[in-house]
This record gives structure tokens, C-alpha cells and sequence, in this order.
């Protein structure tokens, strides 16, 4: 009876051992939950408290919490490596492609600037090409109908001092013959009466009619002088036109080439720029979804890494604080 009685006395003995144990751990651990705002330490304690679980239970317990979040914490560093590459590629991936799309929209908007002031500077100098043929042309019919006009005058005034100067020759021809007549006459021993002096023919008429063929001949002389001179400065103002003319439009035309190449070069280039930029944009928006993706488990958290792994590492010394009472440890 009396080895009975002891054993009985050491059971009970034991008993109040492990309980007050598990109050102090249950004491320690709600203090470290409050402390660090801890649901499983809140949790471990409340269940401790509760003292509806066997005492070596709760030490499994608590030894398995603590493998629990040592694992989590394992876990937890390697989804940090994963998240901290994955957001360091998406971060460059992101800030190269939207680089690229900015300065493909630049270059597009440069290209498509250059081709509309090239397809304007086309259609004017085109204008201006046909603006120096009509000016040529017409330039060219009215120098015919000038330069024609200007040789008839000139072949009318050539006729015409032919014709005066034959008129001049007969006159003169006539003239002599009547001198000749008169000088005849006024050899005879003595005039008739009825002439109060003696006859000299038509003398002084034929110096009137002649010098006035002279005038007359001398102004178609001036008029034919004069035509060529006129013809002359018109014909060289129009080779010095025309000249200009063919070399402006040499000029604009080889303009026209120039600015045609450069306007199909540059289409040709809007479209490579087009694609790039379209693929470009895909990829960048490829890129933002994956960073909205990454967002829940790498960025928005709520608490960061940091705090998350030194609370963790509190828990679990706790917890293994909390152990050591129970198992009878001084943990002073």
C-alpha cells in the first residue's frame, strides 16, 4: 500500500509539474504573440491554456509547428530568389521595351512628318515644272510670231529700198536727160521773146522729188537697221530664257527624283518601323501583364520579406523556448 500510495503522490506530483510547465510556456508564447502580433503563437497559447491535450502532445505539437514554419521559411527564401529574378528580368524586359516603343513612335512620327513634306514639296516643284513648260511654250510661239513678223518687215524694207533706189536711178536718168535737152536749147543765137529768161528745164523739181526719195529710202534703211536690232535682243532675251528655263527644270526635276526616292525609301521604312513597333508594344504588354501577375506573391504582400522572416524566426524561437520549459530546461 504504502509503494502504491507513492506512486500515486509521484503521478500527481508530475502532473502538477507538467502543468505548471505548460502554463508558463502558454504564458510565454501569448506574451510573444502580443508582442509580435502572432496568430500561431495566439493559437498555440489559447490551446495550451485550454489543457485539453496531453502534455507530450503539445511538445509534438510544438515540434511540429516548428518544423511547419522552418519549412515555410525555406520555402519562402526560395520563392524570394524566384521573385527577386523574375521581377529583376521583368523590370529590364519593361524598361527596354518601353524605350523601344517610345522611340519607334518617334521615329514613326519623324518618318511620317518627312514623307507628307516630301509628298508636298513633290506637288509643288511639279507645279513649277509645268508652270516653266507652259512658260517655254509660249514663249517659243510668241518668239515665232515675233521673229516672223520681224523678218517680213525687214524683207519690206529691203524691198522697198530696192524699189526707191531704182526710182532714184530713173529720176536721175530723167533729170540728166532734160539738163542735157536744156543746155541744148539755150545754145541757139537768141531766145524767143516771150521768155524773160532763158529756159533751164525742170532743174528744181528734180532736186525736191529725189531728195524726198532719199528721205524715204533712209527710213526704210533705219526701219531695216533697226528690225535686225530689235530681232537680235529679242532672240537673245529668249535663248538667255529659255536657257534659265531648262536649267531650273533640270534642277527641279533631278529635286522631284531625289525627293520621290527619299519619299519610297522612307515608306519603306514606316512599314519596318510599324511592325517593330507593333511587336515591340506586344511584348511590353506582355511584359505589364506578367509584372500585375508577379504583384500578389512578389510585390503586395502587405509585409515585406524582411519583417516577414525576422517575425517567422521570433516564432520559432519562442517556440522553441517554450519547448525547453517543457521539457524542464532553465532557460533563465
Amino acid at each position: 500500500r504504502s509503494s502504491a500510495a507513492s506512486l500515486v503522490s509521484l503521478r500527481s506530483s508530475l502532473r502538477a509539474s507538467s502543468a505548471a510547465a505548460c502554463d508558463r510556456a502558454a504564458a510565454l508564447l501569448l506574451q510573444r504573440a502580443q508582442r509580435l502580433d502572432s496568430r500561431v503563437l495566439s493559437a498555440v497559447a489559447t490551446r495550451m491554456q485550454a489543457g485539453a491535450d496531453p502534455f507530450e502532445k503539445v511538445k509534438r505539437m510544438i515540434n511540429d509547428l516548428i518544423m511547419r514554419l522552418m519549412e515555410e521559411a525555406n520555402e519562402e527564401a526560395e520563392h524570394k530568389g524566384w521573385c527577386d529574378k523574375e521581377l529583376a528580368t521583368n523590370e529590364k524586359t519593361r524598361k527596354e521595351k518601353t524605350e523601344a516603343v517610345e522611340m519607334l513612335h518617334a521615329e514613326i512620327d519623324q518618318l511620317e512628318a518627312s514623307i507628307a513634306k516630301n509628298t508636298e514639296d513633290i506637288a509643288e516643284l511639279t507645279k513649277e515644272v509645268a508652270a516653266l513648260d507652259e512658260a517655254m511654250s509660249k514663249a517659243t510661239k510668241l518668239r515665232g510670231e515675233e521673229k516672223e513678223k520681224n523678218a517680213q518687215t525687214i524683207d519690206d524694207a529691203q524691198a522697198a529700198q530696192m524699189a526707191v533706189a531704182q526710182a532714184l536711178n530713173v529720176l536721175k536718168d530723167f533729170y540728166a536727160k532734160a539738163g542735157d535737152a536744156t543746155a541744148f536749147v539755150q545754145q541757139q543765137p537768141k531766145a524767143p521773146e516771150i521768155f524773160d529768161a532763158p529756159y533751164k528745164g525742170m532743174q528744181g523739181e528734180s532736186g525736191g522729188v529725189v531728195g524726198m526719195l532719199e528721205v524715204i529710202e533712209a527710213d526704210f534703211a533705219r526701219l531695216e537697221a533697226e528690225t535686225k536690232a530689235a530681232e537680235a535682243s529679242a532672240q537673245k532675251e529668249y535663248d538667255s530664257f529659255m536657257s534659265d528655263s531648262k536649267v531650273d527644270k533640270v534642277s527641279k526635276n533631278r529635286s522631284i527624283e531625289h525627293k520621290t526616292e527619299k519619299k519610297q525609301d522612307e515608306k519603306q521604312a514606316l512599314t519596318i518601323k510599324s511592325d517593330d513597333l507593333e511587336g515591340n508594344q506586344k511584348e511590353l504588354d506582355a511584359a505589364l501583364a506578367y509584372f500585375e501577375k508577379l504583384k500578389p506573391s512578389c510585390v503586395d504582400a502587405g509585409v515585406s520579406y524582411e519583417d516577414r522572416v525576422a517575425r517567422r524566426k521570433e516564432e520559432i524561437e519562442s517556440l522553441q523556448e517554450a519547448l525547453r520549459i517543457l521539457n524542464g530546461e532553465d532557460i533563465a
